[in-house]
């Protein structure tokens, strides 16, 4: 709890990504394809996915700079250019493999932010944005759809909570 800035910074983020697997464990494929929370179609697989698709976006595309396609091209995304892919489901493609590939994603994003400064930046949309910000954007992503993973994973069989 008196780290530096960046030892601060990746430990929330992996806070949260270990707060989401946590909010999958105990459930079968079945129940984690429920969209429990009505008019939602929101499921926890479906969550897994995104965050799969946010991490190669944020550290591959952006921070890296790599053209790199979208892990799950079923969904174009609401804006169009991939950071809203993944919610959705296909048949045969469970939680093992979600999670099998967002945890190479992450890896991936350790590999290309290792030896970075915070303060580098990368141009994304016009605007000029640091590794720091790209941290605290994720770890803020996280924490809502954790939110968000928490009233599902309440719905579905009453577990609730970190």
């Amino acid at each position: 709890m008196n780290a530096d800035e960046r030892t601060t910074l990746e430990g929330w983020l992996e806070f949260q990504r270990a707060t989401l697997v946590m909010k999958c464990e105990g459930l079968d494929d079945r129940r984690l394809r429920e969209a429990s929370v009505a008019p939602s179609s929101l499921t926890l697989l479906g969550l897994v996915q995104h965050m799969a698709e946010v991490e190669r976006n944020w550290f591959q595309r952006v921070v890296a700079g790599l053209d790199v396609p979208a892990v799950y091209g079923e969904d174009d995304g609401a804006d169009g250019d991939g950071t809203d892919r993944g919610f959705g489901l296909v048949e045969g493609r469970g939680i093992d493999d979600a999670l099998r590939v967002w945890r190479d994603e992450i890896a991936r994003g350790r590999e290309i932010c290792a030896g970075r400064a915070l303060t580098e930046t990368v141009q994304y949309r016009d605007q000029e944005m640091s590794l720091r910000w790209i941290y605290v954007h994720l770890i803020e992503e996280y924490a809502r759809h954790n939110g968000h993973a928490d009233l599902v994973r309440e719905r579905i069989d009453g577990t609730s909570g970190v």
